[in-house]
Protein backbone atom coordinates (compact mmCIF):
# COMPACT_ATOMS: atom_id res chain seq x y z
CA UNK A 1 0.00 0.00 0.00
CA UNK A 2 1.74 3.56 -0.94
CA UNK A 3 1.82 5.80 1.85
CA UNK A 4 -0.72 8.05 0.55
CA UNK A 5 -2.83 5.97 1.76
CA UNK A 6 -3.92 5.13 5.41
CA UNK A 7 -4.98 1.48 5.77
CA UNK A 8 -8.56 0.77 6.56
CA UNK A 9 -10.63 3.10 9.35
CA UNK A 10 -13.70 1.73 9.36
CA UNK A 11 -14.70 4.57 11.61
CA UNK A 12 -12.71 7.21 10.10
CA UNK A 13 -14.34 5.82 6.41
CA UNK A 14 -18.22 5.70 8.40
CA UNK A 15 -17.68 9.35 9.25
CA UNK A 16 -16.45 10.78 5.40
CA UNK A 17 -19.21 8.89 4.35
CA UNK A 18 -21.90 9.83 7.13
CA UNK A 19 -21.14 13.94 6.57
CA UNK A 20 -20.82 13.49 2.40
CA UNK A 21 -24.47 11.83 2.69
CA UNK A 22 -25.91 14.17 5.09
CA UNK A 23 -24.86 16.99 3.15
CA UNK A 24 -25.86 15.17 -0.07
CA UNK A 25 -22.13 15.30 -1.83
CA UNK A 26 -20.62 12.97 -3.75
CA UNK A 27 -17.18 12.57 -5.15
CA UNK A 28 -16.45 12.31 -8.55
CA UNK A 29 -12.92 11.05 -10.07
CA UNK A 30 -9.98 9.18 -8.33
CA UNK A 31 -6.92 10.24 -6.94
CA UNK A 32 -3.48 9.57 -9.50
CA UNK A 33 -1.25 6.67 -8.88
CA UNK A 34 1.60 8.81 -7.78
CA UNK A 35 3.80 8.94 -4.68
CA UNK A 36 4.13 12.74 -4.52
CA UNK A 37 1.65 15.63 -5.11
CA UNK A 38 0.38 18.92 -4.75
CA UNK A 39 -3.29 18.86 -4.34
CA UNK A 40 -5.08 22.17 -4.63
CA UNK A 41 -8.57 22.82 -3.32
CA UNK A 42 -11.04 25.59 -4.70
CA UNK A 43 -12.59 27.51 -4.56
CA UNK A 44 -12.46 27.83 -0.92
CA UNK A 45 -14.79 30.50 -0.18
CA UNK A 46 -17.02 28.83 3.06
CA UNK A 47 -16.20 26.92 6.57
CA UNK A 48 -17.95 23.92 4.87
CA UNK A 49 -15.49 23.54 2.35
CA UNK A 50 -12.89 22.31 4.98
CA UNK A 51 -15.66 20.03 6.09
CA UNK A 52 -16.13 18.83 2.40
CA UNK A 53 -12.82 18.29 2.06
CA UNK A 54 -11.87 16.62 5.00
CA UNK A 55 -14.81 13.95 4.65
CA UNK A 56 -13.10 13.22 1.03
CA UNK A 57 -9.93 12.58 2.86
CA UNK A 58 -11.61 9.99 5.14
CA UNK A 59 -13.16 8.11 2.88
CA UNK A 60 -10.43 7.98 -0.02
CA UNK A 61 -8.05 7.01 3.26
CA UNK A 62 -5.68 9.95 2.48
CA UNK A 63 -2.34 10.21 4.29
CA UNK A 64 -2.58 14.02 3.22
CA UNK A 65 -0.80 16.98 4.93
CA UNK A 66 -2.70 20.28 5.25
CA UNK A 67 -1.88 23.78 6.32
CA UNK A 68 -4.47 25.34 8.20
CA UNK A 69 -4.27 28.71 10.07
CA UNK A 70 -2.73 28.12 13.81
CA UNK A 71 -5.89 29.46 15.15
CA UNK A 72 -8.19 26.70 14.18
CA UNK A 73 -5.11 24.51 15.96
CA UNK A 74 -6.31 25.17 19.65
CA UNK A 75 -7.60 23.11 22.83
CA UNK A 76 -9.63 21.04 22.58
CA UNK A 77 -8.84 20.19 18.93
CA UNK A 78 -5.44 20.98 18.62
CA UNK A 79 -4.10 16.98 18.26
CA UNK A 80 -6.80 15.61 16.69
CA UNK A 81 -6.75 18.32 13.65
CA UNK A 82 -2.71 17.22 13.55
CA UNK A 83 -3.33 13.81 13.92
CA UNK A 84 -6.04 14.71 10.80
CA UNK A 85 -2.76 15.61 8.67
CA UNK A 86 -3.26 19.60 10.15
CA UNK A 87 0.10 21.55 10.10
CA UNK A 88 -0.06 24.92 11.63
CA UNK A 89 0.86 28.06 10.21
CA UNK A 90 1.63 31.08 11.79
CA UNK A 91 1.35 33.61 8.80
CA UNK A 92 2.59 36.50 10.26
CA UNK A 93 6.06 35.01 11.42
CA UNK A 94 7.12 34.82 7.84
CA UNK A 95 8.10 31.56 7.90
CA UNK A 96 9.68 29.81 4.17
CA UNK A 97 6.96 27.05 4.15
CA UNK A 98 7.45 27.07 0.62
CA UNK A 99 10.75 26.16 1.41
CA UNK A 100 9.79 23.63 4.16
CA UNK A 101 7.06 21.83 2.38
CA UNK A 102 9.33 21.14 -0.59
CA UNK A 103 11.78 19.44 2.54
CA UNK A 104 8.87 17.30 2.91
CA UNK A 105 8.88 15.93 -0.70
CA UNK A 106 12.61 15.59 -0.29
CA UNK A 107 12.48 13.51 3.10
CA UNK A 108 9.12 11.46 2.07
CA UNK A 109 9.33 8.63 -0.51
CA UNK A 110 5.66 9.31 -0.83
CA UNK A 111 3.64 12.94 0.16
CA UNK A 112 0.92 14.45 -1.14
CA UNK A 113 -0.24 18.25 0.42
CA UNK A 114 -3.45 19.91 0.18
CA UNK A 115 -3.98 23.54 -0.03
CA UNK A 116 -6.10 26.23 -0.68
CA UNK A 117 -4.79 28.62 -3.62
CA UNK A 118 -7.33 31.29 -1.75
CA UNK A 119 -5.34 31.03 1.75
CA UNK A 120 -8.85 31.99 2.83
CA UNK A 121 -12.00 31.84 2.77
CA UNK A 122 -12.85 35.64 2.13
CA UNK A 123 -12.56 37.39 -1.13
CA UNK A 124 -9.14 37.74 -2.85
CA UNK A 125 -7.91 39.10 -5.80
CA UNK A 126 -5.58 36.41 -6.76
CA UNK A 127 -4.20 32.98 -5.66
CA UNK A 128 -1.27 32.29 -3.50
CA UNK A 129 1.32 30.86 -5.63
CA UNK A 130 3.12 29.25 -2.89
CA UNK A 131 1.43 25.69 -4.18
CA UNK A 132 2.94 26.32 -7.58
CA UNK A 133 6.31 27.05 -6.21
CA UNK A 134 6.04 23.99 -3.97
CA UNK A 135 5.23 22.02 -7.14
CA UNK A 136 8.00 23.26 -9.22
CA UNK A 137 10.17 23.47 -6.38
CA UNK A 138 10.33 19.43 -4.93
CA UNK A 139 9.01 18.72 -8.87
CA UNK A 140 5.75 17.26 -8.69
CA UNK A 141 2.61 17.73 -10.53
CA UNK A 142 -0.43 19.39 -8.82
CA UNK A 143 -3.88 17.51 -8.79
CA UNK A 144 -6.52 19.97 -9.10
CA UNK A 145 -9.89 19.39 -7.03
CA UNK A 146 -12.82 21.63 -7.21
CA UNK A 147 -16.06 22.06 -5.11
CA UNK A 148 -19.25 22.02 -7.50
CA UNK A 149 -21.80 23.17 -5.26
CA UNK A 150 -24.36 23.68 -7.51
CA UNK A 151 -24.43 19.61 -8.06
CA UNK A 152 -23.07 18.15 -4.68
CA UNK A 153 -19.84 17.09 -5.79
CA UNK A 154 -15.90 16.90 -4.71
CA UNK A 155 -14.54 16.86 -8.55
CA UNK A 156 -10.75 15.37 -8.57
CA UNK A 157 -9.11 16.10 -11.64
CA UNK A 158 -6.12 15.79 -13.68
CA UNK A 159 -2.78 15.77 -12.50
CA UNK A 160 -1.26 18.90 -13.98
CA UNK A 161 2.86 19.36 -14.43
CA UNK A 162 3.88 22.94 -13.89
CA UNK A 163 6.05 24.30 -17.20
CA UNK A 164 7.52 27.26 -15.13
CA UNK A 165 5.38 29.54 -17.43
CA UNK A 166 3.27 30.80 -14.09
CA UNK A 167 1.15 33.20 -15.81
CA UNK A 168 -0.12 30.75 -18.39
CA UNK A 169 -0.38 27.29 -16.39
CA UNK A 170 -2.80 29.82 -13.56
CA UNK A 171 -4.78 30.16 -16.83
CA UNK A 172 -4.72 26.67 -17.05
CA UNK A 173 -5.39 25.54 -14.15
CA UNK A 174 -8.69 28.84 -13.84
CA UNK A 175 -9.72 26.87 -16.43
CA UNK A 176 -10.60 23.51 -14.76
CA UNK A 177 -12.04 25.38 -11.68
CA UNK A 178 -14.44 27.57 -13.71
CA UNK A 179 -17.51 25.54 -14.37
CA UNK A 180 -17.51 24.65 -10.33
CA UNK A 181 -19.54 27.11 -8.57
CA UNK A 182 -18.79 27.71 -5.03
CA UNK A 183 -20.67 28.24 -2.07
CA UNK A 184 -20.17 32.13 -1.94
CA UNK A 185 -19.15 32.91 -5.80
CA UNK A 186 -18.73 36.09 -5.18
CA UNK A 187 -15.79 35.45 -3.20
CA UNK A 188 -14.03 33.14 -5.55
CA UNK A 189 -11.26 34.37 -7.69
CA UNK A 190 -11.14 33.61 -11.65
CA UNK A 191 -8.58 35.38 -12.85
CA UNK A 192 -10.33 37.98 -14.50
Amino acid sequence: MSGNYLPPNPFAEWVGRTVLRLMGWRIEGQMPALDKFVVIGAHHTSNWDFVLFLAAKFVLRLNARWFGKHTIFRWPFNNLLQRWGGIPVRRHLKLNMVDQAIQGFRDNPEFMLILSPEGTRKKVERWKMGFYHIARGAGVPIVLAALDYAERRIVIGPAFQPTGDQAADLKAMLAFFRPYPPKKPEYAFYGD
